[in-house]
């Protein structure tokens, strides 16, 4: 995949990546007939395929033939800091994705199967590491370079109508559980797997690029109504030291000795599947809302005190942090239609919105976290697939980040800010070059990176307010 952000700088300077992109449904039919099948016809229907391999040497058509269904795309992006930060500077970052579906009704006559593997290849540089040092880090993409098994899971209907499933297998939560549908147009990472989450559950919690074992059931009591539970094991990682990806490079580790993750979230969709709109009315505004509660029970370090009650930072503490038994947290997500044209349906304005909440701040770096956004499609006329999107993120750290903060600034240094708050506002366009590439510049301006840290080089200030500039091309292959 080497050649593919090559291809991605090329075409962006033609004409015109969270928890990543998500990746389109690979259809047989995507290619021309008869056109890419063979190596000759490759650039044959270039600008009309929705795939930019189409079906080569019909490996697709082969594999629909057992109900299997490949999909893969390539998310390249350079992303850099022109203000503020450690340092200013870009970096490019990548993303390969691929996923394999077995449709056991389709492959073997077996009723509502399906059997999913995914895998990530990883590459490039984090541009939060290296030059940011922002909580709420700028791509959705940004992991440590590698490749590795992301998720393997079996899902089987439980009714006939659909209205009830089960999942079970090696699972990443960002992709159902707390996420806002409007949200998956943006950069920035807090946009998917929010930052609560992302700081105080072991690991960052099994979201991209991480996942955990454990099982999901899905119910639609009423056609208005979902229901998802799930139980997952407490923790991606084995031992919850040092960078959880290192210690599980290549996905293949799948620990079940880290407690018990359960959570469970409650989604009301109106209008309801089904229900009857009048033609001398005009449709209803569509909204989604989720409440939503997770609980880990696993043991979780203070930030501030050590098992005997003294500062860690003190030079009598043993540096053996106090544990807390269990997390938990609440939260709400809307995803709202504020407006449909009359004359053209594919041009609407959406509104969305998430928050979340922890009350345990001895042990959690974060408090709160909220998201928020504005969504419009076809913003030019007649660009049906191009979306214009701001959003904006805040979190707040919590009492016991505070706490140790106070006590650096006794035992170690008094020139140690106090964390507080931190905000960035995200403006981004999608731009539908080819049906199988979008192009999306992207500005983001982060005020107060870190919530307030100092920066590690002179003159060792508070690192300042920080706009990132840069480019994204995600190529569906």
């Amino acid at each position: 995949m080497l050649f593919l952000p090559a291809v991605a700088l090329v075409l962006a300077s033609g004409p015109a990546a969270a928890t990543p992109p998500p990746l389109v449904p690979a259809p047989v039919a995507s290619a021309s007939p008869g056109a890419s099948a063979q190596p000759a016809g490759f650039f044959t229907g270039l600008r009309r395929r929705t795939q930019l391999l189409g079906d080569p040497f019909g490996a697709r058509t082969w594999l629909s033939r057992y109900g299997m269904t490949l999909s893969a795309s390539e998310t390249s992006e350079e992303l850099g800091n022109v203000t503020g930060g450690y340092k200013q500077g870009f970096d490019y970052d990548g993303l390969t994705q691929m996923d394999l579906q077995l449709d056991t009704q389709r492959g073997f006559g077996w009723f509502g199967g399906t059997f999913n593997a995914s895998a990530l290849s990883i590459h490039g540089r984090d541009l939060s590491e290296s030059n940011l040092g922002s909580l709420q880090t700028a791509s959705g993409i940004e992991a440590d370079d590698a490749s590795r098994l992301w998720e393997l899971w079996y899902q089987q209907e439980l009714r006939r109508d659909g209205r009830m499933d089960v999942k079970v297998g090696q699972q990443s939560l960002d992709q159902e559980f707390i996420v806002n549908q409007n949200a998956s147009l943006f950069v920035n990472t807090m946009f998917g797997w929010p930052m609560l989450p992302s700081a105080n559950l072991p690991g960052g919690g099994p979201a991209y690029p991480l996942s955990a074992l454990g099982v999901r059931l899905r119910a639609e009591p009423t056609n208005s109504l979902t229901v998802l539970t799930g139980v997952f094991n407490g923790s991606p990682d084995t031992v919850n030291v040092g960078d959880p990806q290192r210690e599980n490079p290549n996905g293949l580790i799948f620990p079940l000795n880290g407690g018990v993750l359960a959570i469970g979230e409650l989604q009301y969709t109106y209008p309801a599947l089904g229900q009857i709109v009048y033609s001398d009315k005009p449709e209803p505004l569509a909204r989604t809302i989720k409440l939503g509660f997770w609980y880990d029970s696993e043991n979780f370090p203070d930030l501030a005190i050590d098992r005997n009650g003294i500062p860690l930072v003190s030079p009598a503490s043993s540096g053996v942090p106090r544990l807390h038994q269990g997390n938990y947290s609440a939260y709400v997500t809307i995803d709202q239609l504020l407006y449909q044209q009359a004359d053209d349906p594919y041009r609407t304005v959406s509104a969305f919105a998430r928050v979340m909440g922890d009350p345990l701040g001895a042990s959690n770096l974060i408090e709160f976290s909220a998201n928020a956004g504005l969504t419009l499609h076809e913003p030019i006329r007649h660009r049906r697939d191009d979306t214009l999107g701001i959003g904006f993120g805040y979190t707040h750290v919590s009492s016991g980040a505070l706490m140790a903060d106070e006590y650096a600034q006794q035992y170690v240094n008094p020139a140690i800010p106090l964390q507080s708050g931190e905000a960035y506002v995200e403006s981004t366009y999608q731009y539908q070059l080819y049906p199988w590439i979008q192009l999306q510049p992207d500005f983001q301006y982060t005020f107060n990176p870190g919530a307030g840290i100092l920066n590690v080089d002179p003159p060792f200030k508070k690192v300042q307010d920080e706009a990132v500039v840069g480019i994204r091309a995600i190529i569906q292959l």
